[in-house]
C-alpha cells in the first residue's frame, strides 16, 4: 500500500514544535515566536520556517535537527524541510521584553527580593588550592542531580572555568541580552570568552566591577537553582563587588590542609563579617593521597579545613561546617584539562563521592531565609 491515508494537521505539527526548545534560552520555540510558518504539502511533506534570534546563531544546526526530529514523528508526515530566517530588530526587542521585562536597564535577578536562586561565592585566601576545580565539579554534580546551574567565572585575571568545564562555545548576543554557552549541563560565562588568543586582561577595579555586573545582569540565565561564582584568590575588588551586587550570596571557602594556607583562607571567609554575608562552609582540598597499601599520605599536612571552620565559627558566632575533605587524585587535574569534570568522568572515584556529597549539602537546605539579613539580634549581642 504505502500511500498516505491522511495528511498531518497543522495543529499536530505545531503541537510537536511545542516540544522543541531553543538550546540557548531553554524555552519552547513556539513560545518565543520563533515559528514563522508551517506548510503541509499534498504528499504529506512539511516545511517549517523558523526564525533564528541572530544571523550567526551558533546552534542553528541543532535547531534544524530538533525541529526535523520532532515533526517527523507526527502521523502522516512523509518528510520535513526546515527553512531558516532571522528575527527583525523589532522581533528581538519583543523577545527581550518577554524574557526580561520592559525595564530600560537590566537588573540582577539574583539580588531581587524573592529570588530562589542559591548563590555561592567560591573563595580562597591564596591561589593553587584547587578552587576552580572545586567550582566546576560541584556545579557538574549539582546539574547531574537535575538542578539548573550556572557558573560566573569571576576570576577575571586568572580565568580557567571554560576549559575545565569543556565549554568551547561562544556567547550569543540577542538585543541587550547575552546567551551563555552550556557544557555538561552547566551554563557558564567568562571573560575568557571575549578575549582573543589568551590575551591578558589588564583592568583596574571599576572595570572589574562593571564586567561582573554585566555577567550578572546582561546574561540571560533563566531560572537557576544555583549560581556559583569562581572568585579570584584573596579579598580584593571582586569580593567587595559581589557583596554589593548580590548581598544574599553565601561564601564557600576552599583551603588545603596546610596550616599556612588555612590562615590565609580564614581571611577570605572573615570578609563575611564586613559584608554581612553568610559563610556556607569550608571545603578542604588535597587532604591526602590514598596509597596502594591502603594507607594515606598527607602531603600537605592535616587539619587545615577544620582550623578554618572552627576559627570562622568562633569569629562569626554561627556554625561554619567543614563540608568535606577531598583527597588528592591526579584525575581531578586530568579531567579538568580534558574538559570533563571528574564527578561525571568517574562518579565512583573517592574525590567524586566527596564532591557529590558536598554538592548535596549545598542544595538540600531550605532556601527560604538562607543568606537573608534578618532584623533580629542574637540574645546578648547588639
Amino acid at each position: 500500500m504505502g500511500l498516505v491515508t491522511s495528511l498531518p494537521s497543522a495543529d499536530a505539527v505545531r503541537a510537536a514544535l511545542g516540544g522543541v526548545q531553543d538550546p540557548e534560552i531553554r524555552r519552547p520555540i513556539t513560545e518565543l515566536g520563533m515559528v514563522k510558518d508551517v506548510t503541509i504539502g499534498a504528499d504529506g511533506a512539511v516545511t517549517v520556517a523558523v526564525y533564528l534570534t541572530v544571523a550567526g546563531c551558533p546552534l542553528r544546526d541543532k535547531i534544524t535537527a530538533d525541529v526535523t526530529a520532532a515533526v517527523s514523528k507526527v502521523d502522516g508526515v512523509t518528510g520535513v524541510r526546515v527553512e531558516l530566517d532571522v528575527m527583525s530588530d523589532e522581533q528581538r526587542s519583543e523577545l527581550r521584553k518577554s524574557l526580561r521585562g520592559d525595564a530600560a536597564e537590566p537588573v540582577i535577578p539574583f539580588a531581587q527580593p524573592g529570588s530562589l536562586t542559591r548563590v555561592y561565592c567560591v573563595a580562597s585566601g591564596k591561589g593553587g588550592v584547587g578552587k576552580s576545580s572545586m567550582t566546576v565539579n560541584l556545579a557538574a554534580a549539582m546539574a547531574a542531580r537535575g538542578l539548573s546551574v550556572g557558573i560566573v567565572d569571576a576570576d577575571i585575571y586568572g580565568h580557567s572555568i571554560p576549559r575545565m568545564l569543556g565549554a568551547d562555545g561562544r556567547p550569543t548576543q540577542v538585543e541587550k541580552m547575552i546567551m551563555p554557552p552550556q557544557a555538561n549541563g552547566v551554563k557558564v560565562i567568562s571573560i575568557g570568552m571575549f578575549v582573543q588568543n589568551n590575551a591578558p586582561v589588564v583592568w583596574r577595579g571599576p572595570m572589574l566591577h562593571r564586567a561582573l555586573q554585566q555577567f550578572l545582569a546582561d546574561v540571560f540565565w533563566g531560572d537557576l537553582d544555583v549560581l556559583l561564582l569562581d572568585l579570584p584568590p584573596g579579598t580584593g575588588d571582586i569580593a567587595i563587588s559581589v557583596a554589593q551586587l548580590i548581598p544574599n550570596a553565601e561564601i564557600l571557602v576552599v583551603t588545603t590542609p596546610q596550616q599556612a594556607a588555612a590562615e590565609v583562607a580564614e581571611r577570605a571567609g572573615a570578609i563575611a563579617m564586613q559584608t554581612r554575608q553568610r559563610v556556607a562552609g569550608v571545603v578542604e582540598n588535597m587532604s591526602w593521597m590514598d596509597m596502594p597499601d591502603g594507607s594515606r599520605m598527607e602531603l600537605f599536612g592535616s587539619g587545615g579545613g577544620k582550623i578554618v571552620a572552627d576559627s570562622l565559627t568562633k569569629a562569626i558566632g554561627s556554625e561554619v561546617p567543614l563540608l568535606g575533605q577531598v583527597p588528592l587524585d591526579q584525575r581531578l587535574r586530568e579531567c579538568g584539562d580534558a574538559g570533563t569534570p571528574l564527578v561525571l568522568a568517574d562518579p565512583e572515584a573517592p574525590a567524586s563521592k566527596v564532591l557529590t556529597e558536598v554538592a548535596g549539602k549545598l542544595t538540600v537546605k531550605s532556601r527560604g531565609l538562607a543568606g537573608r539579613l534578618l532584623s533580629v539580634s542574637p540574645a546578648g549581642r547588639r
